[in-house]
């Protein structure tokens, strides 16, 4: 199977440009991905022919950049379930589930997401490093975007630099926030007293997540969260700096044990929707995962209680 060239038909208004700056300004590739394609025979063609990048290319020419294809980086093939939203030569949108690593690390190094990404692209007869582009914790589940190759994966990364990626996420937290909608910008960095966490400190870097009120039954709410930074466990550590804590969350919330009857097992956050401009036809996709079956069981359980309550009063 192979890749899709990128394509660039040149406008009367770049005519005479030099091929290297059509290159790096229109089709944005960055430097390191230029001199890796001239080395290749078919990496960069103009009307099918390899030219230098110092030419000079002519309204009307068609520009071709042919990527080519990598290995699986190391990771192993293993057959694991994949819910895939879309595919196509350039992007993988999966729905993670729960309880799923994205990325094999020192204490997982099989049954991730990566070896079961590696075995589907293997049997397409697709030779790609798995790239994701942005990471979503084990227990967090939701829409994910994984790059084909390091074209994609650098330009959705610079996308997220420039906050031009909208991420939201549905987040059951305790209690009832507020205002019920707000902004919360309070830097993050590492704590000092455990190395997973992280704490809101003033040296820190950076952080601002939005939110609004979905839902609320008093012991707990529903939120709809967008982070405008993407730092390290951001949404989890400002809920809990605002005081509402995600329910089931076995690291922010470890003092707060979730109220009898909701039994959730892990942090309720699902990653509900990803939205970005295609790095190949520059067209917008938005891509969303519906709410789990075990968060639909927690919505249903604290109406149900707020209900009961309710008719007590």
């Amino acid at each position: 199977m192979g890749i899709e060239p990128l394509v660039y038909v040149v406008p009367p208004r770049d005519d005479g440009l030099a091929l290297r700056t059509v290159l790096r300004d229109r089709m944005g590739l960055s430097r390191t991905l230029v001199i890796k394609l001239k080395r290749e025979a078919r990496g960069i063609l103009v009307n099918g022919i390899r030219m230098p990048v110092n030419a000079k290319v002519r309204a009307g020419d068609r520009v071709e950049v042919h990527l080519p294809e990598e290995t699986a980086g190391g990771i192993t093939p293993e057959p694991i379930p994949l819910d895939i939203l879309y595919e196509d030569d350039h992007l993988l949108i999966v729905n993670k589930p729960a309880g799923l690593v994205v990325h094999p690390t020192r204490g997982y190094s099989s049954g991730t997401l990566a070896n079961g990404v590696i075995h589907h692209w293997q049997r397409l007869g697709l030779a790609a490093r798995f790239r994701p582009v942005h990471r979503l914790d084990r227990d967090t589940s939701g829409v994910l975007a994984v790059a084909k190759n390091a074209f994609v994966h650098e330009q959705l990364s610079r996308q997220l630099k420039a906050g031009r990626v909208e991420k939201t996420y549905c987040a059951f937290v305790f209690g009832r926030p507020d205002p019920p909608s707000g902004t919360v910008e309070a830097p993050i960095g590492r704590s000092g007293d455990h190395p997973q966490m992280r704490v809101v400190r003033p040296d820190g870097a950076p952080s601002v997540t939005r939110y609004e009120t979905v839902e609320s039954w008093g012991i707990a709410s529903l939120l709809r969260v967008s982070p405008v930074t993407g730092r390290t466990h951001q949404i989890r550590v400002h809920m809990r700096h605002i005081g509402h804590p995600l329910l089931g969350d076995p690291l922010y919330a470890a003092d707060r044990p979730a109220p009898a009857g909701v039994g959730i097992a892990r942090q309720a956050l699902h990653a509900e929707s990803l939205g970005f401009d295609h790095p190949a036809s520059g067209r917008r996709m938005v891509f969303r995962a519906p709410l789990p079956d075990d968060l639909i069981r927690l919505r249903s359980r604290l109406a149900a209680m707020h209900a009961e309550r309710s008719d007590q009063s």
